[in-house]
């Protein structure tokens, strides 16, 4: 017993010790570091030009969205800041909107920041901003790099509203705001897959990965759960400037609304993009599908009428109208979803694997180089 005790108080010194070295350090930290304040910086993937800050659109701009839909549109979703630096330490502060933890996906994915850095031509990971458990976060991003200038991208949440986010180097370093890295801007509109659930990272939903993978702009309307071919939606598309819509509209609505509201979809977009390239994306097969029959016979009723209902806007004429099918394969050994439904990192390489070189060659063909 005794000696357990002698034990336990080295132990508790040494702790103590530790604990007195890491505030040390993290107070002279905090008197090397200057914090940019990042709504000066450049912001890409955004959908619209006039949607307020770090958001994808304004929430109060159209008439007969869903609650749910309005407060996604708060979110940061796909959105990135491009900047320059040749500082050798990144830190990030930024707030946050109070919601709930999501079951489906981290909390670095949900509220937290993800960082990219150029290097020999790829976008390179470099390091997360981890948010704490309250609404205002701090966070060493990657640290111990060398001097040289690095070209950075850093994306936002997934699925949480930022409400003012800085930027943290080294006090001897300079910052500054990077030209739009990309170009052409093809928008993508779609359900939680598109959203980013379950992403482990904001910058490995797919979106994000084309961005990086092919250097075009690819702003991410996608509304989990809420995609399902309503007008407002089609307004929203209409109103929004693009080289080519992608469109995951087939994962969230039943066969019936699929039947009964894809041509009006479509309709509403082609009278304000009568040329624009309209890629479909047929849904996925769902692991959630295996053994339940319910699921199963639902989920390929949705892919059937999803079919019937790409042919019929063919035989109505409409040109520049493209349906990628299949488009998001997860494989057959059922290890790439988090919950049966949504793609794991692993899940949306293998949707890109396919994906990627059939989108690649459709918008070549529409001379989106």
């Amino acid at each position: 017993m005794m000696r357990f005790k002698l034990l336990l108080g080295i132990v508790m010194i040494s702790f103590s010790s530790f604990a007195a070295t890491v505030e040390k350090d993290t107070t002279a930290e905090k008197g090397t570091v200057k914090y940019w304040d990042a709504s000066h910086l450049t912001l890409v993937n955004r959908i619209q030009p006039d949607a307020p800050l770090f958001q994808r659109l304004d929430e109060t701009k159209y008439s007969g969205v869903t609650p749910t839909v309005k407060r996604y549109f708060t979110y940061s979703t796909g959105i990135a800041i491009a900047f320059r630096t040749d500082s050798r330490n990144i830190y990030a502060r930024w707030k946050t909107k109070a919601e709930k933890p999501g079951v489906n996906m981290t909390l670095i994915a949900q509220t937290g920041l993800d960082l990219y850095i150029r290097y020999n031509g790829r976008w390179v990971f470099a390091g997360v901003g981890i948010p704490g458990h309250t609404l205002t976060h701090q966070s060493p991003i990657v640290e111990h790099m060398d001097n040289s200038l690095k070209e950075c991208l850093l994306y936002l949440p997934l699925f949480d509203k930022v409400e003012n986010l800085e930027i943290g180097i080294d006090k001897d370093a300079s910052l500054e705001a990077s030209p739009v890295p990309f170009h052409h801007k093809i928008v993508v509109v779609g359900s939680s897959i598109t959203h980013g659930a379950s992403a482990a990272r904001s910058g490995m939903a797919y979106p994000a990965r084309l961005n990086r993978s092919l250097g075009f702009e690819f702003p991410n309307l996608g509304v989990s759960g809420q995609c399902k071919l309503d007008s407002f939606l089609a307004y929203i598309v209409a109103d929004t400037e693009a080289d080519a819509f992608v469109f995951d509209v087939f994962s969230n609505p039943s066969p019936a609304q699929i039947e009964e509201r894809l041509e009006k979809f479509v309709a509403i977009i082609r009278e304000k993009h009568p040329d624009t390239p309209l890629v479909f994306l047929q849904t996925e097969v769902r692991d959630s599908g295996m053994f339940n029959r319910k699921i199963a016979k639902y989920e390929s009723d949705k892919r059937r009428a999803a079919e019937a209902g790409i042919r019929n806007l063919k035989r109505l004429g409409y040109k520049h109208l493209y349906f990628i099918n299949p488009a998001m394969e997860l494989g057959d050994d059922h290890l790439a979803t988090v919950d049966g439904v949504h793609p794991s990192d692993l899940g949306f390489e293998r949707i890109l694997d396919k994906l990627e070189p059939q989108l690649v060659k459709i918008l070549h063909k529409c001379k989106i180089d």
